[in-house]
């Protein structure tokens, strides 16, 4: 039997991939464990790399050190870390964080601003 701590993230988990898929991200599913070259929690959103975390104490700063390298592992354009939020059951209300860059490049990505960004949502 897992521990706690590993149920924990584990219900997380499946319950932002049941979210994306209801909001029409018919292919994400859960990453197994086991790859020594960690490409984050969720797969089947295209260009984007999901870590989730579910802990009572945040580490923003490690989350995103940790995203980063699981965003060159997955090859990914950009990614978010998901981490639930205190009192909150509904993912919709959850935090995706991420850092200024990255939402940066996305906004150029859906239109916004003058000049485009490259991979990881790092500025050219």
């Amino acid at each position: 039997m897992s521990s706690p701590s590993k149920r924990k993230g584990s219900q997380a988990e499946r319950e932002v991939v049941q979210h994306l898929v209801q909001h029409g991200w018919k292919y994400a599913e859960r990453r197994l464990a086991g790859d020594i070259n960690d490409k984050g929690d969720v797969s089947g959103v295209r260009g984007v790399c999901i870590e989730i975390k579910n802990h009572a104490k945040m580490d923003l700063g490690g989350w995103l050190q940790e995203l980063l390298v699981e965003i060159v592992n997955a090859k990914a354009e950009t990614g978010a870390v998901v981490h639930k939020r205190k009192g909150k059951s509904d993912v919709g209300q959850w935090y995706a964080t991420m850092t200024v860059d990255m939402w940066i490049y996305l906004l150029k990505e859906a239109g916004y601003g003058e000049t485009k960004t490259t991979r990881q949502g790092l500025t050219d």
